[in-house]
């Protein structure tokens, strides 16, 4: 029983919920990879058929669907990323997941089916959800930028020779 009282200290509870978010992370990345192979080769594929396909559609919906495949999987490309980055730096990086989400956005945007334009309501919440995202991507931006600037210190002064 004592083996385990130390597990309810406050810096070893810490630790191991660190382990365990680490390793979580680490199968998560794992699994990302997978699924990114198994994509991107069924999109080489699906490519590949419809470049020999007298009758694709290159102007058309045959386009929008193969953007919309390639953009899926970039968007995944980007989860493994903000996944990565926090294995390596221990934080979330809300630019890079400020950008997955505006990507997702685009995705929608791009792929939308014809007769859209027949709800108001889906095209005015893309709308807000793209400006919504883009100012808090400026926002972070700035910030970050701001940040780095001021470790720069303060420029320094020098007097002048002739006084």
């Amino acid at each position: 029983m004592s083996r385990f009282t130390g597990l309810f200290d406050d810096e070893a509870f810490l630790a191991l919920v660190d382990r365990f978010e680490r390793q979580l992370a680490k199968a998560l990345s794992i699994l990302l990879c997978v699924v990114l192979i198994a994509a991107t080769t069924q999109l080489i594929i699906q490519v590949w058929r419809e470049f020999f396909n007298p009758s694709t559609d290159w102007l058309g919906n045959d386009l929008i669907r193969i953007l919309g495949d390639v953009l899926t999987v970039l968007i995944a490309l980007e989860v493994l990323q903000n996944v990565t980055a926090y294995l390596r730096h221990h934080v979330v990086q809300i630019e890079l997941v400020l950008l997955t989400a505006l990507t997702a956005v685009a995705r929608k945007v791009i792929v939308l089916q014809p007769g859209a334009e027949d709800k108001p309501l889906l095209l005015v919440g893309l709308g807000i959800t793209v400006v919504s995202l883009s100012a808090g991507y400026w926002l972070v931006r700035s910030s970050t930028l701001m940040e780095k600037a001021s470790r720069r210190g303060r420029a320094k002064v020098f007097r002048d020779p002739d006084q």
